[in-house]
């Protein structure tokens, strides 16, 4: 099967898919500082402490790192390759994303004493996405 035939069977607008790419290349750009980064962006770029329990706490972003990199990916391929699941990678990317916020904004209130970056592209990142799902289901 070509890639023309895969995504042929994509009949939402082609907005949604240029979305999901963007949230694809931009979950990997943050995976990537996450695992490759020697404290994995918690002290330099999350300004975290990290005098007692750095090594947790560096090893906990690399464990999150690896999952951006793949979720990107994932998302990457959908967006280009199997466009009928577009639908299906920005709900999850919804969930992912909602979760995220919840705790960042949420439940951890006050457990940290600034909010890193992400905290705050997650509440743009969120209906952008809802606005990509839906126009992924309007043929």
């Amino acid at each position: 099967m070509t890639d023309d035939q895969t995504n042929d069977r994509y009949t939402g607008s082609p907005i949604a898919p240029s979305v999901l790419t963007l949230f694809g290349v931009l979950s990997i750009i943050p995976g990537c500082i996450h695992t490759f980064l020697p404290d994995g962006g918690a002290g330099s770029i999350a300004g975290l402490d990290l005098s007692q329990g750095g090594h947790v706490i560096v090893a906990v972003f690399a464990w999150a790192g690896a999952t951006q990199i793949a979720f990107g990916l994932a998302a990457l391929i959908v967006s280009l390759r199997y466009r009928d699941l577009v639908p299906l990678l920005l709900l999850l990317a919804i969930v992912e994303r909602s979760l995220h916020a919840l705790n960042g904004w949420i439940l951890t209130k006050g457990a940290v004493a600034h909010h890193p970056p992400e905290h705050y592209a997650v509440l743009v990142a969120l209906p952008v996405l809802v606005l990509a799902l839906f126009l992924s289901l309007r043929a």
